[in-house]
């Protein structure tokens, strides 16, 4: 079995091909960057439009396949900026109608776990999912894959994007504020926002802000991703502590940041838990972990009528049934 997953929920329109073992087949993308400020939805979704059939083509070149040989068409169907996913639903239908095959919408923030479950062999983890407009701490349990902690105002990814972009560093700003994070010399206090188990950010960044003009650009990225990480590291470890687990999954375009997981890798260490982190490429938002996901939802038996693939912008990871764990 061969499906092609259309990712399309912000910054990204991927086309992934993947098989029933997993292996990906193609994983192409293309990307929406800017010189200065954050993500304009509708001008991604304009991008997504321009470039969705190229993206489409060279999967399957890269794959060697035509859409005779697909099996299967899934696509992001929540959540994720509407005006973007909506271009992805639209290039999964048009593929599906014409060429006569199966059309699966599935959760983007399920396809990350899950990908990252089948890559990394995890047996029973945690999986902290930390990406530009989602933040949260996953662990499957009775049916559902659980939120036990997760942000209540921003996206981790985004804290960071929003900071470099008073920083003046463009979109995506997290490579370069990670980069910072070994050249600093000096902490530099700011707030700290656990709230039980779930994590604030925004006050962290205001505060951030505020001292730009008198404080150590360098030494401030520090800081603010120091503090921002061991949030992170905190309920991570509540979460493991809790389920008994010892396994941490990373996922998300987050898993980039090697401060990340070296404050994670750390903490696992001192419980003797084991981090464990898929390929970047599989990390960040892709068609391959649509199709993926795509192809385990078809092998349990879901199935879905054209109506029933409307875009879910505002979908949770929760909301979904896991039939086949």
């Amino acid at each position: 079995m061969i499906c092609i997953g259309i990712e399309s929920t912000a910054h990204t329109f991927g086309a992934g091909i993947v098989d029933s073992e997993c292996n990906i087949l193609a994983n192409e993308k293309k990307s929406y960057i800017t010189e200065g400020g954050g993500i304009h939805p509708r001008e991604a979704a304009d991008l997504h439009y321009s470039n969705a059939r190229q993206v489409i083509e060279d999967a399957l070149k890269k794959a060697n396949l035509s859409m005779k040989e697909i099996d299967i068409v899934g696509f992001s169907q929540g959540p994720g900026l509407g005006p973007c996913l909506q271009v992805g639903a639209v290039a999964a239908r048009a593929l599906a109608l014409q060429n006569k095959k199966p059309l699966i919408g599935v959760n983007h923030c399920v396809a990350h776990v899950e990908i990252a479950k089948k890559i990394t062999n995890a047996k029973e983890a945690i999986y902290v999912y930390a990406s530009g407009a989602n933040t949260q701490i996953i662990g499957y349990e009775a049916g559902r894959y659980r939120v036990y902690g997760e942000t209540l105002d921003i996206g981790i990814g985004n804290l960071l994007d929003s900071f470099g972009r008073s920083l003046g560093i463009g979109f995506p700003a997290g490579p370069k504020i990670d980069e910072m994070y070994f050249q600093a010399k000096n902490y530099i206090e700011l707030p700290y926002s656990v709230k039980g188990m779930d994590l604030v950010f925004s006050g962290l960044q205001t505060a951030a802000e505020r001292k730009i003009a008198t404080a150590d650009r360098i030494d401030l990225a520090y800081s603010l991703m120091h503090n921002a990480f061991a949030e992170l590291a905190e309920v991570s470890e509540r979460a493991l502590a809790h389920t008994e687990r010892k396994e941490l999954v990373l996922t998300g375009g987050v898993a980039a940041s090697k401060a990340l997981r070296k404050i994670l890798e750390e903490m696992c260490n001192g419980r003797g838990a084991k981090l464990l982190v898929p390929p970047f490429g599989v990390c960040t938002d892709n068609g391959a972990m649509i199709a993926w996901l795509g192809i385990v939802e078809n092998k349990a038996g879901i199935k879905q009528e054209i109506w029933e693939t409307r875009i879910l912008p505002r979908q949770r990871t929760d909301d979904v049934e896991i039939t086949w764990a």
